[in-house]
């Protein structure tokens, strides 16, 4: 198991933990459709949407590493479902 803000920084796709962290309290992150707390336990399978940087990337989790990961293999971690832009408009 794996806290939501460790994934989203050992995954690289946020830069550290507190960024993670600020996303999350935002409300810019959900898994399952549903907001998420940083310090919510990840599982293989789990499908998470982040806002941030004007889109909307879906991910589903593949594996659940036990500690850091080679950025070579960070991207092996997670499957991108979905990556659309969202208008700033609103």
């Amino acid at each position: 198991m794996m806290r939501l803000d460790v994934f989203l920084k050992t995954s690289r796709l946020v830069k550290r933990r507190s960024v993670a962290k600020e996303l999350c309290d935002r409300g810019g992150v959900r898994i399952a459709g549903l907001p998420a707390k940083a310090g919510r336990e990840l599982k293989a399978g789990d499908v998470i949407t982040l806002s941030f940087r004007g889109r909307n990337l879906t991910i589903e989790t593949v594996e659940i590493p036990s500690g850091n990961v080679p950025k070579d293999k960070a991207a092996g971690i997670y499957r991108i479902i979905g990556d659309t832009p969202v208008s700033e408009d609103n």
